[in-house]
């Protein structure tokens, strides 16, 4: 009765696979931290392309593409064919305002969602994120030198990633203990230990100063949105020359 309707992909080419799934009928968005890699998607076939600024969690995938969203987006809207879609550190109606502005479709959200009452996540790691300390400098780059640069929250877990990646030549197997996926799980699942893991978030924590439900975030910036599109519409004005 019902039927996957999109897929999204990342971190590799959309080429093998986008022909299968538009045959069936399924539509297929790839996530781009670049434009060189939105432009390969498009050629692929893909149907929409999201694409993702430095300040999220993605954070570029490789050394040299530390390029932020007011940048790539302006770019990727006047260069891609296809829809594109707004990512990295969203959070609030003014941004989804500027993003429809700039030619986008939309935004995608991540860890503004983690910050819900919905989230199936430990209340302790919400509270944490919602402090008005955790902001938008709370965030660090690990793996970078494993060409999989992740924006993770900035503790004790993740600086000690950096100390090792900083001596160079660095194997996954001397950060794996504590970049592993149990270990944050647990975190997520179990403690609530912000401090105790590496995980994953974008600098749209500086946003985040409530627990609201997804319904509560969704028409708040809807509405905030509105207003801004409203209110710049109103600094249009007929040109009397």
């Amino acid at each position: 009765e019902e039927k996957v309707t999109l897929v999204e992909l990342a971190a590799g080419s959309p080429k093998k696979y986008t022909p299968m799934w538009k045959a069936a009928g399924v539509k297929v968005l790839h996530k781009s931290a670049t434009i060189r890699h939105a432009l390969k998607a498009q050629e692929a076939g893909v149907d929409i392309i999201e694409i993702v600024g430095y300040e999220g969690s993605i954070a570029g995938g490789q050394p040299g593409d530390e390029v932020g969203a007011w940048v790539l987006l302006a770019k990727a809207t006047s260069m891609l064919k296809v829809p594109v879609v707004a990512a990295g550190a969203s959070g609030t109606g003014r941004q989804l305002a500027a993003a429809l502005a700039m030619g986008a479709q939309g935004v995608t959200m991540a860890t503004r969602f983690v910050c819900t009452v919905e989230a199936p996540i430990d209340q302790k790691i919400k509270e944490c994120m919602m402090r008005p300390e955790v902001d938008e400098r709370q965030t660090t780059i690990v793996l970078g030198t494993l060409s999989n640069a992740t924006r993770v929250f900035k503790n004790g877990v993740s600086q000690e990633i950096r100390q090792i990646e900083n001596k160079g030549d660095v194997d996954f197997s001397e950060v794996m203990p504590l970049a592993s996926g149990s270990r944050t799980k647990k975190m997520w699942q179990e403690t609530g230990d912000t401090q105790d893991a590496m995980w994953s978030c974008s600098q749209s924590l500086g946003l985040i100063s409530d627990i609201p439900t997804c319904k509560e975030l969704l028409r708040r910036m809807v509405s905030e949105a509105e207003e801004r599109l409203n209110r710049g519409a109103q600094c249009i004005v007929a040109s009397k020359l």
